[in-house]
């Protein structure tokens, strides 16, 4: 998730544009994604195509969403976001089932990517697979003395002041929860406060706490390491070859975005020839080389070339995410506690 900054002005300016071109409620779609999370231009080709007028508004983080969402002041028609955000959608009734066997283009998405869904999808009856990746560290060999391969560069004080962090509650306690051992859905309180225990030790040798910013920060060598997204960092690999991204030995998340379309929804037709239009192949194309995350879209992977297959940032050694997980949407009192325990973390 995923995982850019929403760029205010351009959301409300896409906003305010596709609404001024917006016909009556059943020819429009509301869509709420990330910020900076579909090449737009396939939002005007689907206008084109289809004559159904798309109103796009972006959140920077799958929680902005769920409020977005839940404030109901919008009525929105397709969402996407995260896997754990979709199961606490999906628990609380606000996804529609959808048949996507009956669309077109959706059956080229892999079968690996609808099992993924599936883990917190039974059934596939929800929402359609987008971009999925991992969670990892980006670094300068030159910095940390050569290749890493564990969280432990992260907490072991060998780089004091050389490294960032995600500003993120789920995204910091998962790497030190993985560090320690444990699963990053743990519900067991003295796991969480041990991880924010080492989290505590830690910040005394973070640079910063960030988001999307990371990668900017150790492209311009202001850092020698950083939580990063897999999308950013091949983003940053590209630009500075002598970059490396490492998927940690002890395990990470391993995400997926996905499309559902909400039981608000004014037209099922029109949302669901967007979610097809979406996977069609030279719009998965276009979405894929703007976006820059791994694509679930099959013609899309049997393309890369070979420079692209050998990043561990957009396709990860299966022997790499042996000891990975998906986030799962945790009890509320469990996310409560995170919560208390990250402010108390950021206060110390």
């Amino acid at each position: 998730m995923k995982r850019f900054v929403c760029v205010l002005m351009a959301a409300v300016t896409a906003s305010f544009l596709l609404c001024g071109c917006a016909g009556k409620q059943g020819d429009t779609l509301t869509v709420l994604n990330y910020g900076m999370y579909i090449d737009m231009n396939v939002l005007d080709q689907f206008e084109k195509e289809t004559g159904i007028k798309v109103v796009y508004e972006e959140v920077p983080t799958p929680e902005e969403l769920y409020t977005k969402y839940k404030a109901k002041a919008i009525k929105y028609d397709v969402v996407c976001t995260s896997e754990y955000m979709l199961q606490r959608l999906m628990d609380e009734g606000e996804l529609a089932e959808v048949d996507f066997s009956a669309m077109n283009n959706t059956k080229g998405i892999g079968e690996d990517y609808w099992e993924m869904a599936a883990d917190f999808d039974p059934g596939n009856k929800h929402v359609m697979p987008y971009f999925w990746g991992t969670v990892g560290i980006l670094y300068d060999p030159e910095k940390t003395g050569g290749e890493i391969d564990s969280w432990k560069t992260l907490f072991d004080g060998s780089h004091a002041g050389d490294i960032i962090m995600q500003n993120s509650m789920r995204d910091a306690f998962m790497a030190a929860l993985k560090y320690l051992g444990y699963s990053m859905n743990t519900t067991d309180v003295n796991e969480l406060k041990e991880a924010q225990k080492l989290l505590i030790d830690q910040k005394k040798d973070v640079q910063a706490y960030l988001v999307d910013e990371v990668r900017d920060e150790i492209l311009a060598g202001n850092a020698a390491a950083g939580v990063v997204y897999s999308g950013e960092a091949l983003y940053a690999c590209e630009e500075d070859p002598s970059l490396a991204y490492c998927i940690p030995k002890e395990g990470t998340n391993i995400w997926i975005d996905c499309w559902g379309i909400t039981n608000e929804c004014v037209n099922m037709a029109n949302a669901q020839k967007f979610l097809d239009f979406l996977c069609r192949e030279d719009i998965a194309r276009a979405n894929f080389e703007e976006v820059r995350y791994s694509s679930p879209v099959t013609a899309i992977n049997e393309s890369l070339t070979d420079e692209e297959k050998a990043s561990e940032a957009l396709v990860p050694p299966s022997k790499k995410l042996a000891n990975c997980e998906i986030y799962k949407n945790l009890p509320v009192e469990t996310t409560d506690e995170i919560g208390e325990l990250w402010k108390e973390l950021k206060a110390f």
